[in-house]
């Protein structure tokens, strides 16, 4: 017999399309795991090609396998500056499961007293 061989899976790989990579990564954002999304990323930045992710950001391919790969963690600004590139909008929604937060659970900030008021001292 035989034998088969095989490679590892490569999601980039069949990453053909912008609406493929928009599919996919909105699945894993779905997912609430922060790790995951990173390597989703990842894959998408190699499916539209590396070196042209780059260029587009200004940061170089070194920087960007390493933020994208399975131990990496990207900052929110090389995030932004990754998605703006690939030309992907994030955009925030409530979540309809999500309990709502009461008028009393919220904060107020505190009042501020303005610099020009002068301190009251108590007796």
């Amino acid at each position: 017999m035989e034998k088969i061989k095989t490679r590892p899976f490569d999601p980039a790989r069949y990453l053909e399309t912008e609406e493929d990579m928009a599919v996919y990564l909105t699945a894993a954002l779905q997912e609430d795991d922060p790790a995951l999304v990173g390597v989703v990323l990842g894959d998408i930045i190699r499916a539209y090609g590396m070196t042209q992710v780059a260029k587009l950001t200004g940061l170089s391919r070194t920087s960007l396998y390493k933020a994208f790969s399975a131990d990496g963690n990207p900052s929110m600004g090389t995030v932004l500056k990754v998605i703006h590139a690939l030309g992907i909008s994030l955009s925030a929604a409530r979540v309809p499961e999500a309990p709502a937060v009461s008028k009393t659970a919220r904060k107020k900030p505190p009042k501020r007293v303005p610099a020009s008021v002068p301190a009251r001292a108590t007796v």
